[in-house]
């Protein structure tokens, strides 16, 4: 029998290739697990008691859009965090975690050719993985657009080519970006918008990490659309709970567009969507109604930036990111510090190469950078912080 070459062809996925790296090799010390993006914080309380509250939906099948109270819960926090009027039957929909919405875009969504060519959907390299999984699922060329030092860690999507441009599709882009913390300024997402319309491609706007900031709360990609008066269709923007509230097991989010985007993308969910379960739909609409816990959730995070600071501001080369939870720390070799790190202290971080593809005439942009998550405790964290530095980054 034969299978679809565009998926057996994959590269091996990112967990078994740091388990073959490092299981080959003993732990110098107590596991510390800094690799995973997985948030360890409290989430609220509360939010088993309104899953218990409302555990009679469990008998009954969900709405794929997500209840009318989940989806007036999201197009109030849009409003109230973006200062966007969505309406919450056309222009918002609930997801069962937004890697769902991430993938599934690309399939309800872009044209199966352009402008008679084989389209193009452009990707930040280093990125999240669906993003290429989709674009091949999608029969789409998956074009990696390096994000380095040199570009501020986001994407130059102005300096791909203009024939590349041409058969565009969609773009996908992360702020704040997984992994660098860089985020994309109110400039950036104009500049965006404008090489979008020129273009006529989508922007796929991956903001899960919006919440976990320092000082300023990140712009966002639809704000900015409804600010220059553009075409809300053209910027699809993906949220979740799993960050902002430390619920990745619940597995909720949403996707929010214009009304003629959201109309495709909900027609796809009627026959392939897997909505989420009533009793944590309810749940999902009580969380996305409270602040209080992500304000001090971002306390938390905060507390772990400084330590880091503290610990690698003399290292040449760091930056402290912007947002998000993640160290992108720069390494000779990014295997090499993986498994020194490891034999050595215990503690386990993934190679930055492992998050990039290689793209020709350049050097991977992860090669260089180890990738670590502060989603621990703060004590085991700056003890993970303390060994790293101790390890790779001797005074």
């Amino acid at each position: 029998m034969k299978y679809p070459e565009r998926f057996s062809n994959l590269p091996a996925h990112v967990w078994p290739r740091l388990r073959a790296l490092l299981d080959v090799h003993e732990g110098g010390g107590p596991l510390i697990q800094m690799t995973i993006g997985e948030p360890k914080h409290v989430f609220p309380a509360w939010i088993t008691d309104v899953i218990v509250e409302n555990a009679a939906g469990f008998n009954s099948y969900p709405p794929n859009d997500g209840t009318p109270a989940l989806r007036g819960a999201i197009a109030g926090w849009i409003k109230r965090r973006y200062g966007v009027a969505v309406d919450a039957d056309t222009q918002v929909m609930a997801l069962n975690g937004t890697r769902e919405g991430l993938y599934n875009a690309v399939i309800a969504l872009c044209p199966e050719t352009k402008n008679g060519q084989k389209p193009a959907i452009l990707i930040p390299n280093p990125f999240y993985q669906v993003y290429m999984i989709a674009a091949i699922s999608g029969a789409a060329d998956p074009v990696m657009v390096n994000a380095t030092e040199a570009t501020g860690h986001l994407p130059d999507f102005d300096a791909v080519d203009a024939e590349t441009l041409d058969r565009t599709v969609a773009v996908y882009i992360c702020s704040p970006a997984n992994p660098q913390g860089a985020v994309a300024t109110r400039e950036y997402w104009e500049n965006l918008i404008k090489l979008a319309e020129k273009h006529d491609f989508l922007i796929f706007a991956d903001e899960c990490y919006s919440e976990i900031y320092r000082d300023t709360a990140p712009v966002g990609a639809l704000q900015v659309a409804d600010e220059m008066g553009a075409d809300l269709n053209r910027v699809v923007i993906f949220h979740s709970l799993s960050k902002r509230s430390n619920l990745p097991g619940l597995r909720s989010g949403f996707v929010a567009s214009g009304v003629e985007t959201m109309r495709e993308i909900k027609q796809l969910r009627n026959y392939s969507g897997t909505p989420l379960a009533l009793p944590l739909q309810a749940a999902s609409a009580a969380v996305w109604e409270d602040e209080a816990h992500v304000v001090e959730n971002r306390a938390l995070y905060a507390e772990k930036i400084e330590i880091a600071d503290r610990i690698f501001g003399n290292v040449a080369g760091y930056v402290s990111p912007e947002g998000g939870f993640f160290l992108w720390l720069p390494v000779e070799d990014d295997e090499e510090a993986t498994v020194k790190l490891w034999r050595e202290t215990g503690v386990k971080v993934l190679p930055g190469s492992y998050l990039a593809q290689n793209v020709a005439g350049a050097e991977n942009p992860g090669k260089k950078y180890i990738r670590v998550a502060l989603v621990a405790p703060k004590d085991e964290t700056e003890r993970g912080l303390q060994a790293i530095r101790d390890s790779l980054y001797p005074v």
